[in-house]
């Protein structure tokens, strides 16, 4: 069994990461939750144990870990994920630090595997993996020549302090995390914005759909929104295929996708809302049509947790893929 280190533990992607390493019955040889010196010395249990959250300290990266499941922002992931690595443990990184590192693998289990040609893992975007996974299929059958997403991303993606933000605002709260108010309200602003008039968050779906699809010269474009929903983010897909095909066939696909839930009936008003994904792994995709003003082009609604799926879960299968080669 392995020695497991979670970094970012008392936050809201660290203690999703744990719950789902506790319902999956990931077995361990120990486990050492990390935090900054903020929230150190809090006790969680997991598995019936009482574990006091440490600080984390560039001494402690020296301690023998198998595994590192890092939650806690860029730049600590760029000043402490090379020390583990140095130190001999895999580090599966939930931050935007080393997506675009040509050297760092970006991994969706159910799209692409982990190289190991560094012992860094990048998590994608969560807007990212709930769409790469139906791409994927398509792309696998029909072939994808072009993908243009809208994202409708819940406040949870911000953590603790977006959730506040939607809630304090329902009391009349000025604004803390977001520049404008999200209560009854929707913000077409996530991250910094860039010279081009894209923000970041569009610049990293574009670009990490072409590195994980493996097609850096697909035509994406993006455009990313907070909405003032808790849970699931939600993302419409209108994608072009090489080779012509209908709805039957798409939705047929589809249902072979991994992790793909189709909830697609719009004549008994079927169709998936972050409601219906929240506190779940699936990816959940409907309002599966075509669009007649492009040749070869649908249009596909998919729903996700970016908690579960977005970050904490594809983490964790990450880890889980990496176990299984172990023992094999």
């Amino acid at each position: 069994m392995s020695n497991i280190a979670i970094v970012g533990a008392t936050g809201l992607v660290g203690k999703t990461m744990l719950d789902i390493i506790e319902q999956n019955d990931i077995s361990y040889s120990s486990l050492t939750l990390f935090s900054s010196a903020r929230s150190a010395g809090k006790e969680i249990i997991v598995n019936g144990k009482t574990h006091v959250v440490e600080e984390l300290t560039e001494e402690k990266t020296s301690e023998s870990f198998d595994y590192v499941l890092m939650s806690a922002g860029g730049d600590t992931s760029l000043h402490f994920s090379p020390l583990f690595e140095k130190s001999g443990a895999v580090v599966i990184d939930n931050s935007s630090a080393w997506r675009m590192d040509e050297s760092i693998d970006l991994v969706v289990p159910e799209v692409n595997k982990a190289s190991l040609k560094r012992k860094i893992i990048a998590n994608p975007n969560c807007s990212t993996i709930q769409s790469v996974v139906p791409l994927k299929r398509l792309s696998d059958i029909f072939g994808v020549k072009r993908v243009a997403y809208t994202t409708y991303q819940s406040v949870s993606g911000s953590g603790w302090k977006g959730i506040e933000d939607l809630t304090g605002g329902e009391q009349g709260e000025a604004p803390k995390t977001y520049p404008k108010p999200i209560h009854h309200n929707v913000i077409p602003h996530i991250d910094d914005f860039l010279d081009n008039g894209y923000t970041k968050e569009e610049e990293k779906m574009i670009k990490e759909t072409q590195k994980i699809l493996n097609d850096p010269a697909l035509a994406v474009t993006a455009t990313c929104v907070r909405v003032p929903v808790l849970h699931a983010h939600a993302v419409a897909i209108n994608v072009t295929l090489d080779q012509e095909t209908n709805v039957i066939e798409l939705k047929e696909v589809l249902l072979n996708a991994p992790s793909v839930v189709v909830m697609d009936d719009p004549s008994r008003e079927v169709y998936p809302t972050p409601l219906d994904a929240a506190g779940k792994g699936n990816i959940f995709v409907g309002r599966i049509r075509k669009d007649d003003s492009l040749p070869n082009t649908y249009h596909l609604w998919s729903v996700s947790d970016n908690i579960q799926k977005g970050a904490a879960l594809n983490a964790v299968q990450i880890l889980q893929d990496l176990l299984s080669r172990k023992e094999d």
